[in-house]
């Protein structure tokens, strides 16, 4: 099929991949070059990167309502129909009115659980056993439309948000290949059960809150990778926790129980953690045993 795709992070380019193999990509739209590195120059995404590798059609509009030359450029590219994966706009009508079999969306969660843009954060964060990947109608409202497909699994107890999302993604890129290959005899169904949204994460969501049980603080750990990460203060300096570990006891909220050559021990609202790795500002990652040893951390010492 003629396809346009819209998309922007690293993350969405093996659904461009898949789609340049399997497809004839005849327009890829992503979001503007965006100023990186510690000199703040602008720089494509990775989906633009992609695109102007492989010399696809590629248009980076700052806004798509009432953009009358993108919506020009976009029905001349003719595309039957246009896939979406984390692009990071909303579509207006007079976008998704352009290809005759519309949008298709490659959403990571069990709509209409997880609406919006951090669906898979939000559900490991919330202690989700299950979850999923839908290949969705795209509508005006905000993850609304209706289902082609959908595929369920487990969350792994050790998976965090960047494994999770890749394999969910994995899976989506399946489902969307077929859904392509059977779209003119295929009818959506609309979503059912109770919907819930999943904003962006801030960087206030990666703070450990060392009164919540272990089980919540390790959710929470799994679901701000890769970023804002996990982190704590300690003397006024941020000190990012890269690997933890729930562990059964108890102890006071934020307090130092034991330091021994596997980590340091924290008391939280139920439960222990222990802290495995740990990169104190300024400094490279180190086990958090040698971090405690060179900042006078022992049992006793309130962290936070």
């Amino acid at each position: 099929m003629r396809v346009a795709f819209f998309g922007t992070p690293r993350w969405a380019v093996p659904v461009l991949q898949a789609l340049d193999r399997h497809h004839q990509v005849v327009l890829v739209v992503t979001q503007p070059d965006k100023p990186q590195g510690r000199g703040l120059r602008p720089a494509p995404s990775p989906v633009a990167q992609y695109a102007e590798a492989r010399g696809l059609p590629l248009l980076k509009p700052k806004r798509l309502k009432g953009n009358e030359a993108f919506v020009q450029a976009f029905r001349e590219a003719a595309p039957e129909v246009a896939v979406t994966a984390a692009y990071g706009k909303i579509l207006p009508k007079e976008v998704l009115e352009v290809p005759p079999y519309g949008f298709l969306n490659l959403h990571p969660s069990l709509l209409p659980k997880y609406r919006g843009p951090a669906p898979v954060p939000w559900a490991l964060i919330r202690g989700e056993k299950e979850t999923g990947v839908a290949i969705m109608k795209t509508e005006e409202g905000l993850d609304t439309g209706p289902l082609y497909a959908v595929w369920r699994t487990e969350i792994g107890p050790e998976e965090d948000a960047q494994a999770l999302a890749e394999r969910l993604r994995d899976k989506g890129i399946e489902l969307l290949l077929w859904v392509l290959q059977n779209l003119p005899h295929l009818t959506p169904t609309p979503q059912e059960g109770e919907a819930s949204y999943a904003p962006l994460l801030t960087k206030e969501e990666g703070r450990i809150r060392f009164e919540d049980p272990a089980e919540a603080i390790f959710n929470r750990h799994r679901g701000v990778q890769p970023w804002p990460g996990s982190y704590f203060f300690h003397r006024g300096k941020r000190v990012k926790v890269l690997r933890m570990r729930p562990e059964p006891g108890k102890g006071e909220p934020g307090v130092v129980q034991g330091v021994d050559r596997e980590g340091v021990l924290v008391g939280v609202g139920e439960g222990l953690i222990r802290l495995l790795e740990v990169q104190p500002e300024g400094r490279r990652p180190m086990p958090a045993a040698d971090w405690a040893r060179g900042y006078g951390v022992v049992p006793g010492t309130r962290l936070g």
